[in-house]
């Protein structure tokens, strides 16, 4: 054997061949990690999409008609309803007690559970309770008949039953032979009598009201400025006065016009059968809309769901926001979102103009800096206390102290209302938007600013058109995020500003004919309410998802506005070059 070999020999002795292990190998490379975010962002995603089904599955259908239930229950009673949800319980021993030997053997092979059926069985006038729950140990027999009807009432919620009678200005008809598309036509004609009552009743002597307060008014200012014996205040109150009784010939006349249709719409009357029996007697224009739950035909119940829709997004919500449409509340939510980003933007732009451009940067900067970093984790309850603290009690009572003193003590802006509404989320989403912005305007490459300068631009002149015009897609992205949250907010606007049920929106015929002063309706607290305050919450379930529903897809349509524009601007600067 050579000395080269042995020196090999000894080599391989003293370092023995590495064994390459699989599991260390995998941790050196990471791959427990790797595998680790990818489950989360599996996990993450399918949560995602798993609400996001729910909340469209059960908004789209919540106005899809479903088919009546007549069940005979083992004691003869009946029950009619909509079957609503199914779900299995474990009953207690007075449940048991009551069943037969059979049916305690049955309850037993599953285990000690009972299935049970949830149905909407309306007729809370008679009954005292909108939905019921029936087990399926009680159930004697289940039928469809046609013969049974879903009426929706102007008042009291559903009703479940059949048409005893129905008397149509002297001309009464009862029984099965009832012609249907008669009763659909004069349900209509007695809909357009009761919406004529509303329009006068709230519209036309609601503005009579408002004009007989105006002059009321005006009165009272005259008192303020030149005292109650002057000259001015008499006659301020002897134009007043002829003015009023102007008003008062009207107000009659038109009260004399509701008394006629209400006396017409009096005659028209539908008498409604119960299950058990019980009948209810109403007037045929308290009838929303009916239909033979089990003798729909396709395109009937299409009709149906359609025209739920159009109620739903056109109409004033009724029976405490759980039946009707929600348009203040869309109209609120709309326009309180928009207020709030036209003041979020320059505030939050102008703010992050100034602490990157010219600012000097040292300590004062920097804690600045940390403090609009730390705005952002701050409780939005906080900013709704500071809201009603600051904007309605302190700006608005100077505000009513100043330009309003004729209506106090009755506030005008020293209270809730839209437009601080906005002002307190605007102060809530503007740390988004500085931050955002002040990203943005770092980005800006230098290289464009001293081309800009060396060319002889001022300062100025290279922010607003080198600088600004670049930086804007990183400012749209500061307000969409800043428009998602706004939008989206509810516990600052429950103490600024947003009531259960409006009674005019911000927006009317009488001058200003813009009202920011007054309190709203929003979809966020709608939910809310229909959810959790609401006498039944499992009748405001469905109201509860589709308005959610509608809520979501509010907020993706802005926000794809607001990316719509993003894109473009980013397409008309990315790659250009100064």
């Amino acid at each position: 054997m050579t000395a080269t070999a042995e020196k090999d020999m000894s080599r391989t002795a003293a370092k023995p061949r590495s064994v390459r292990k699989y599991s260390a190998d995998i941790s050196a490379v990471g791959e427990p990690f790797l595998w680790g975010l990818g489950g989360a962002l599996a996990l993450g995603i399918i949560l995602i999409a798993g609400f996001l089904t729910l909340i469209f599955w059960n908004g789209v259908t919540t106005f899809w008609p479903k088919p009546v239930a007549v069940v005979t229950l083992n004691d003869g009673a009946k029950v009619a309803g909509e079957p609503f949800r199914s779900e299995v319980f474990r009953p207690d021993a007075a449940f048991l007690q009551a069943l037969t030997p059979a049916q305690r053997a049955e309850v037993a092979a599953d285990d000690g559970f009972v299935s049970r059926t949830m149905y909407r069985i309306g007729n809370y006038d008679l009954f005292g309770e909108d939905f019921r729950w029936v087990p399926e140990t009680q159930k004697a027999d289940v039928s469809y008949p046609e013969n049974f009807f879903f009426f929706e009432r102007q008042e009291w919620g559903a009703f479940v039953g059949t048409i005893a009678a129905v008397d149509l200005a002297g001309r009464k008809l009862e029984g099965p032979g009832i012609d249907l598309s008669l009763l659909h036509d004069e349900q209509e004609a007695a809909r357009d009598r009761f919406e004529r009552i509303r329009e006068i009743e709230r519209d036309e002597i609601g503005a009579i009201n408002h004009y007989l307060n105006e002059l009321r008014l005006d009165v009272r200012r005259a008192e303020l400025r030149y005292g109650p014996d002057s000259p001015e205040v008499r006659e301020a109150k002897a134009e007043a006065e002829a003015r009023a009784a102007e008003l008062q010939v009207e107000y009659r006349a038109l009260a004399e016009t509701a008394s006629a249709i209400k006396a017409e719409d009096a005659q028209y009357r539908i008498t409604l059968a119960a299950v058990d029996g019980q009948t209810k007697e109403m007037q045929l224009s308290q009838i929303v809309r009916f239909y033979a739950a089990n003798d729909l035909s396709y395109f009937e119940k299409w009709g149906v769901y359609l025209s739920r829709w159009g109620e739903f997004l056109s109409e004033d919500p009724r029976e405490a926001n759980t039946e009707g449409g929600i348009l203040p509340a869309i109209f609120g939510t709309v326009v309180m979102t928009l207020m709030m980003v036209i003041v979020v933007a320059p505030f939050g732009v102008i703010t992050a103009l100034y602490l990157r451009e010219y600012a000097k940067q040292g300590r004062l900067v920097a804690i600045v800096r940390i403090s609009v970093n730390n705005l952002a984790g701050v409780p939005s309850i906080v900013y709704g206390v500071f809201g009603v603290g600051f904007f309605a009690y302190t700006v608005g009572g100077g505000i009513d102290a100043l330009f309003f003193p004729e209506r106090l003590p009755s506030p005008t802006f020293g209270t809730g209302g839209i437009l601080w509404s906005a002002l307190t989320l605007a102060l809530l989403t503007v740390p988004v938007v500085i931050v955002a912005s002040e990203e943005a305007l770092a980005a800006v490459p230098r290289s464009m600013r001293e081309g800009s300068l060396a060319c002889g631009a001022s300062k100025w002149q290279t922010i607003k058109w080198i600088v600004l015009p670049r930086a804007m897609p990183g400012v749209m992205t500061g307000l969409i995020l800043a428009m998602a949250r706004g939008a989206g907010e509810v516990a600052p606007l429950m103490l600024v500003g947003v009531v259960k049920l409006a009674p005019e929106l911000p927006v009317d015929g009488f001058f200003p004919y813009i009202h920011l002063e007054r309190s709203f309706m929003h979809l966020g607290f709608h939910i809310f309410d229909v959810g959790f305050q609401s006498r039944n919450s499992e009748a405001g379930k469905p109201m509860v998802f589709v308005t959610t529903l509608l809520l979501l897809a509010l907020i993706v349509l802005m926000n794809s506005s607001a990316i719509y524009i993003r894109n473009r601007l980013k397409k008309k600067f990315v790659g250009s070059q100064f």
